[in-house]
């Protein structure tokens, strides 16, 4: 078996590891050296949001090493010089304009579009209706901006050298024999072992090549999402033991489950057992909760699984040796029900019976924000995607929008066909990828919504099923292509998003349906159920 990795991947580890640990000078020798260049982004959805925001001051430390097209940098730096100018922050755009590479560029080569800024600068009021060329605008120009970049950049996982080197178990004192070009060969020895190690496991599929940089393996052409329509893999738990959780860690590696037993078990979902590349797995000792684990969260760098407990505890745990780092005594005065980690995996945000939402630093083990509001469970949360926003879905029937930073609630948002004066739980809340103001509604009706955070319904799918067909859960395909809802019936529904239909229905239980998961970047969904079974459905 040909192992296929691009020389230009090792490279750009290495530049990526040099960015993270703030090591400018040697980083930029090294894109000069190699002329390979860095082209990633923490998170492309945080990356959209920035810049239909306006955040230029983020958007430019973030390209400050990619290699982008003339035209691009160009209209990129444009749009900043008349934002700065409508701000009236003058100075600061005419350091832009007379010091920066783009403007100067712009001034050589369109002359008539430079001065037209100049004249701005110097015009006592901004007009937009001359800014902006007919049918044009400020928002309109972001987005374009936005979809032109995005198209540029990639993401990688943060941390994903070390996560390699750890996987290929090297040692990494190696990291600090970094020396230039030397340290390529190195660095790239090292990875090309690790990648061989993984092989050698059975973790990397025949006929696939290796993506090094980011993480995964895939085909060579990007696999087109489709819905599942036959089971692939059983797992038997229980009636005693069923599963109350579970998630695909985000490196797509590994199936990692909450019990009500209170392990927690990390899965091989290609053939449905334990994983034994685990030596603590391997020699039968697990990750364990004192009473049942009903919420899990993996790290983005799928370094550690945060798990809470029917006790009110969360406990941090180190994937690789299933070590305890922390433990949370008193998280929450009643069961944690949702728990999900900060973009930078420096925060666990968690939700619980008690009603109250809360952050808890890593670091300092200690809470360090509370958000309360609601008046009935809460069911699910997560941070948006730039991370300024918590959204929560409650058993109360509402979900809130809370401001991050100050803990205070922003938007209240019934649900809607809920009939006046009825609380109808809300199940979940998913973030649309690619999108940073959307994300699905689904509550116990049949029809589950994608909303905006200022509440407005832009779309609604619906079963049609009239009794016994209210959703318990849902889940989105990596790429937002499809919505998948599970029904009281414990029929699965595929809703396409492209063409709006229910495209098609699969019994996936015999029993009631806790909850379903999606793969992060292949068409893979686990349901589980209070049958003990946990089932993995694939094309």
């Amino acid at each position: 078996m040909e192992l296929d990795v691009e020389t230009a991947d090792v490279i750009r580890l290495i530049m990526q590891y040099l960015k993270e640990n703030n090591l400018h000078r040697t980083l930029a020798a090294l894109q000069e050296e190699t002329t390979v260049s860095l082209h990633t982004v923490d998170s492309i959805e945080s990356f959209i949001a920035d810049i239909n925001d306006g955040h230029w001051d983020v958007v430019l430390l973030a390209i400050q090493y990619l290699k982008l097209p003339d035209k691009l940098l160009i209209d990129l730096y444009e749009q900043v010089v008349l934002e700065l100018i409508e701000l009236k922050e003058l100075g600061a755009a005419r350091y832009l304009l007379t010091q920066t590479d783009p403007m100067i560029m712009l001034k050589h080569t369109q002359p008539e579009r430079y001065s037209k800024l100049e004249t701005f600068i110097t015009s006592p009021h901004f007009d937009a209706n001359e800014a902006y060329p007919e049918g044009s605008n400020k928002e309109k120009r972001r987005q374009a901006i936005a979809q032109a970049l995005t198209e540029e950049v990639s993401v990688v996982p943060p941390s994903r050298l070390m996560a390699l080197l750890g996987q290929g178990r090297i040692c990494e004192g190696a990291l600090y024999r970094l020396q230039e070009t030397k340290a390529l060969r190195q660095f790239g020895s090292l990875a090309l072992l690790s990648l061989k190690w993984q092989q050698h496991q059975g973790l990397l599929p025949p006929g696939m090549s290796i993506d090094l940089f980011r993480g995964k393996a895939m085909m060579k052409d990007l696999e087109e999402e489709r819905f599942p329509t036959q089971l692939c893999r059983l797992i038997k738990f229980g009636p005693k033991s069923h599963v109350e959780c579970a998630r695909f860690s985000p490196d797509g590696q590994y199936l990692i489950t909450g019990s009500v037993d209170g392990f927690i078990e990390v899965w091989d979902f290609t053939t449905g057992k334990i994983s034994k590349d685990l030596k603590y797995q391997d020699q039968d000792n697990f990750m364990m909760m004192d009473e049942a684990v009903l919420c899990l969260a993996v790290s983005h760098d799928t370094e550690m699984v945060a798990s809470g407990g029917q006790d009110g505890k969360i406990q941090l745990w180190r994937i690789h040796n299933g070590q305890c780092l922390r433990k949370f005594e008193k998280a929450h005065s009643e069961a944690v029900t949702c728990i999900c980690f900060s973009k930078d995996n420096s925060q666990l945000l968690s939700a619980s019976f008690d009603h109250t939402i809360r952050v808890h630093g890593l670091k300092s083990g200690k809470m360090l924000k509370e958000f309360r509001g609601h008046t009935s469970c809460i069911n699910d949360l997560v941070f948006s995607h730039n991370g300024h926003y918590i959204i929560s879905a409650s058993a109360d029937g509402t979900v809130k929008i809370w401001n991050a930073k100050t803990t205070d609630c922003t938007n209240t948002i019934k649900t809607p066909d809920v009939p006046e004066g009825a609380d109808i739980t809300v199940n979940n809340v998913v973030l649309v990828p690619r999108n940073p103001e959307h994300f699905v509604v689904c509550n116990r009706t049949n029809t589950v919504v994608v909303m905006n955070i200022h509440g407005q319904v832009l779309r609604s799918f619906s079963s049609g099923v009239r009794e016994g067909g209210d959703f318990v859960c849902c889940t989105l395909s990596p790429r937002g292509e499809w919505i998948y809802c599970v029904g009281e019936d414990y029929v699965l529904y595929s809703f396409s998003t492209i063409t709006g239909k229910l495209e098609r229905t699969l019994t996936v239980h015999e029993k009631d349906v806790i909850g379903i998961t999606h793969h992060p970047h292949q068409n893979l969904i686990a349901t589980y159920s209070e049958d003990g079974l946990l089932k993995l459905w694939k094309p």
